[in-house]
């Protein structure tokens, strides 16, 4: 499993790029059709013949010829394992009783007031960035992924972002919170609106009805995008609040909430290890695209995103609560960025560090046990998959 752990140089502010990609009305139709049959913007040659059956060898995660509609037979059995598991670990954020986090908010001596600023801070940026990253899945990157088998598991992956979402609105509500204030709390808090700038240039791209796959150039954008999703934003951006709303659940604190975000951390857990995957079969099937000044570039990526998380840490955190500090997260987003690095073949970009929330691991990795909340089985899974202890 994957551990969780990240820092870069102060970064200028872009002039408040659009959030949400603005697509003109006549473009709609042409991204209809390539969400439908990538062979539009995807794939650059059609199959000579086109009644011939697939073979899982001529499959390719970017700029394949074979059909797109034809799931079997497969070649990412690791993108269909993914899949099915994600299926099995199906939860609805209703689920979860939220009448202790209620009581605990509405009483004025329940949380000190640096606890509320983290609580608020935390739902501030994420009530937004699976709404970015949901975006980023259905509008761009679905769409020049041409393994069927993968595109299956990024279908997954969207619902769930739309889970997330719907998780932290469920608390924002639960706990009567302001909702202006939450949901655009990405265009009026520094620490949050500049995670978020960081990332639009990269849904920008793929999002542009323009944008085809089929050159070194393209092939590097969808790689690195794909890179910054996988590895920065759910691999490295939601670290910190992760971290911090799970401490408050391990000192009977919100715990409705915590029992959220710990499904939360179990999925995108899973959604960087798929993306890692995709990230790794992309490079194996196209070596080229891993040059010398690529690699540079993602490395000067991974140094931003690092000191964006940082400063986050810093503004969530300004007097230390919880037992921890910002400080603690420094080691922390730097133990975790080497361990990205590392995962797609980079070497580690600062002196070794060590994981200073051991616990975190441990959250990801139990299995069939009860957690701390004793409320339900962690795996938290559906239907005939599901064991009841």
């Amino acid at each position: 499993m994957l551990s969780w752990d990240d820092q870069p140089a102060a970064v200028p502010r872009a002039a408040q790029p659009q959030l949400q990609p603005v697509m003109p009305t006549q473009q709609f139709a042409t991204l209809a059709d390539t969400a439908l049959d990538p062979g539009i913007l995807a794939r650059p040659e059609p199959k000579s013949d086109a009644s011939a059956r697939v073979k899982a060898v001529d499959k390719r995660i970017i700029n394949g010829t074979t059909d797109v509609n034809q799931l079997v037979p497969f070649k990412y059995k690791w993108a269909w394992d993914k899949y099915l598991a994600g299926c099995a670990n199906h939860w609805m954020p209703q689920e979860i009783n939220m009448q202790r986090d209620i009581e605990l908010w509405k009483n004025p001596n329940g949380l000190s007031e640096d606890e509320r600023r983290l609580v608020k801070r935390n739902l501030g940026f994420f009530v937004t960035a699976d709404s970015l990253a949901a975006n980023n899945i259905v509008l761009g990157t679905y769409r020049f992924i041409t393994a069927p088998e993968c595109r299956q598991y990024l279908l997954r992956q969207a619902f769930e972002e739309a889970i997330h979402t719907h998780a932290y609105q469920y608390i924002v509500e639960s706990l009567g919170l302001d909702e202006g204030e939450i949901f655009n709390a990405y265009h009026e808090i520094p620490s949050i609106r500049d995670k978020d700038d960081f990332l639009i240039p990269f849904i920008d791209t793929l999002t542009n009805p323009s944008f085809q796959t089929g050159t070194v150039e393209t092939d590097q954008q969808l790689l690195k995008s794909l890179i910054v999703f996988a590895c920065l934003m759910e691999g490295l951006f939601f670290y910190v609040g992760f971290t911090q709303i799970l401490a408050l659940g391990r000192q009977n604190k919100m715990m409705g909430a915590a029992e959220q975000y710990q499904y939360i951390l179990r999925d995108e857990s899973m959604h960087c290890n798929f993306g890692i995957d995709l990230i790794n079969t992309i490079k194996l099937e196209n070596p080229h695209l891993w040059t010398p000044a690529f690699k540079d570039e993602i490395k000067a990526l991974f140094l931003q995103a690092v000191e964006l998380e940082y400063r986050y840490a810093e503004d969530t955190m300004p007097r230390g609560v919880l037992g921890l500090n910002a400080t603690m997260f420094k080691g922390y987003l730097r133990f975790i960025a080497n361990r990205r690095a590392q995962q797609i073949g980079l070497e580690p970009l600062f002196e070794q560090e060590e994981n200073p929330f051991p616990w975190m691991s441990e959250m990801i990795d139990l299995k069939k046990e009860r957690n701390f909340f004793e409320t339900r089985v962690i795996e938290y899974q559906t239907g005939g998959a599901l064991n009841w202890e």
